[in-house]
């Protein structure tokens, strides 16, 4: 509260500089409560159809194929050489052919260049092979 500033008793009272901020502040709160309210609620959440129940154990045993990427960029099959990129898309082939596909694990050395390894694994994918995995190996590296 402002009390009088010691002028006159018969004089005008001097006209107050001071912004009354509470009118301001109530403003601003309504505004901040509208825009919260107006918010549409954030889902971060996927939705997925998982499958329901227990799957049934598989009958057989699933086929391993190994790929091995020695350090110099050698392709082993099955460890067999594998001499060209040709003979391994021809192998690819023959898996992707396959009704029920056999597991494709390859097994990069830890020194080889990266283009060796993706391109086996674009050849692979280019030739439909679907059940293709990289596997970390202990004694290869």
């Amino acid at each position: 509260m402002n009390v009088g500033s010691g002028s006159a008793p018969g004089a005008d009272p001097e006209p107050m500089m001071e912004l009354n901020m509470t009118p301001l502040i109530d403003v601003m709160l309504v505004l901040i409560i509208m825009l919260i309210i107006t918010i549409p609620k954030q889902n971060h959440s996927v939705n997925l159809n998982m499958p329901v129940g227990t799957p049934p154990p598989p009958t057989t045993e699933p086929v391993v194929v190994t790929i091995d990427v020695d350090f110099d960029g050698t392709i082993l099959w099955d460890n067999q050489v594998v001499p060209d990129r040709n003979t391994l898309e021809a192998k690819l082939s023959n898996v992707a052919a396959q009704a029920d596909q056999p597991e494709v694990h390859l097994r990069p050395n830890k020194l080889v260049e990266y283009k060796v390894v993706a391109g086996v694994m674009a050849s692979a994918q280019r030739l439909g092979v679907t059940k293709i995995g990289l596997v970390g190996n202990e004694q290869f590296q």
